[in-house]
């Protein structure tokens, strides 16, 4: 197990400050209240039952103790993300070297003005 392994688990007991999942025989997981939804949660057993099959996201992961900490908050966000396509053209002509390459007569008129004046 690594972090950011998308599993799926099973809730085995709830509290006030979130839920623990066993991911497999050996390893159990916390979700904190904070982890399992975007938003404010006023009652955490309105979200999730005992017993229930839940996909969380590994945020962190203790070797020794074998315990996880645990997100479902990070999928439910990565559902949400829109995606962004590359363009291998510029869309945006303001971007680039070419307001540069514009710009750069008047910057060397401006220039010589000045010197000539200092002499």
């Amino acid at each position: 197990m690594k972090i950011g392994d998308k599993l799926t688990g099973k809730i085995t007991g709830i509290q006030p400050y979130g839920a623990f999942v066993e991911l497999d025989n050996q390893v159990v997981g916390l979700i904190h209240i904070s982890e399992i939804k975007t938003g404010y949660i006023a009652n955490i057993h309105e979200l999730l039952q005992l017993g229930q099959e839940v996909q969380v996201q590994v945020v962190d992961f203790d070797e020794y103790t074998q315990k996880a900490s645990l997100s479902m908050r990070t999928l439910e966000e990565e559902k949400h993300r829109l995606p962004r396509y590359h363009r291998f053209s510029n869309a945006h002509h303001k971007y680039g070297f070419a307001p540069l390459a514009k710009q750069l007569p008047i910057w060397i008129e401006e220039s010589l003005t000045f010197l000539k004046e200092r002499q």
